[in-house]
């Protein structure tokens, strides 16, 4: 029955969010034609339910071929990789809502674990269970590193620093969110999403889910830089 609930709520949320924000997409889709490489979306193979790829839509954010140039995949606080006007839809989260069209067509939820690449998933292969669930918009992971450049920026070899504290934990409360998945824990991630967006209380959600695993990355990053020889 939560499966059935949460696709009827995924469907008519998206429907709803796509009409009430529709001329805000037009807008951004206006000026990303008229700036940067002009082009609006972007599209990359993501792995969805029961490890089944699939295509997530974003807004256009930075130049085409990044993928091959600087961090890779891992973006940068100021990464010189994004586009002016892409900075802003980062900041704002607003080059996520394209992700809108991949609920309406099933491959995501509103809420669940952020969907990865493949090639991360190879690096962490006990992680293929928690595509028992839908992939999210929004997840326990994303509200708790809402400030993820921020970390990769500050550390000496960002995509070390990343593969080997960041995603680790990321997994940590992905799997929390597979075994605890409820009606009652998705709200509190759209609510708790909502007010991230505006407040910079980073200990909220750990208020809220009293046993979601919690660790220091601040001190993690400061022991890596301190560790990490060249």
């Amino acid at each position: 029955m939560y499966r059935v609930f949460k696709r009827i709520f995924d469907i008519v949320a998206s429907l709803a969010a796509l009409a009430l924000l529709s001329p805000v997409l037009l807008v951004i889709c206006i000026i990303l034609l008229l700036t940067g490489e002009r082009y609006v979306f972007y599209f990359q193979e993501r792995v969805g339910y029961k490890c089944q790829k699939f295509y997530i839509w974003k807004f256009a954010t930075m130049l085409k071929n990044s993928p091959n140039m600087g961090a890779g995949t891992i973006t940068v606080r100021n990464d010189s990789r994004v586009l002016p006007f892409g900075r802003f839809l980062r900041k704002t989260k607003l080059n996520e809502l394209p992700q809108l069209v991949n609920i309406l067509k099933g491959d995501m939820s509103v809420v669940g674990p952020r969907p990865m690449l493949q090639k991360q998933l190879e690096t962490f292969p006990e992680l293929t269970q928690i595509y028992n669930s839908y992939p999210g918009l929004s997840g326990v992971g994303s509200i708790v590193f809402r400030d993820e450049e921020d970390y990769v920026s500050r550390a000496k070899d960002p995509k070390l620093f990343y593969f080997e504290c960041i995603q680790p934990y990321k997994a940590e409360l992905e799997l929390w969110y597979l075994e605890n998945k409820s009606f009652y824990v998705d709200i509190w991630v759209i609510i708790l999403t909502l007010v991230k967006i505006v407040s910079d209380d980073n200990d909220m959600i750990f208020k809220v889910f009293k046993t979601l695993p919690k660790r220091d990355m601040e001190n993690e990053l400061l022991e890596f830089n301190r560790q990490y020889k060249a």
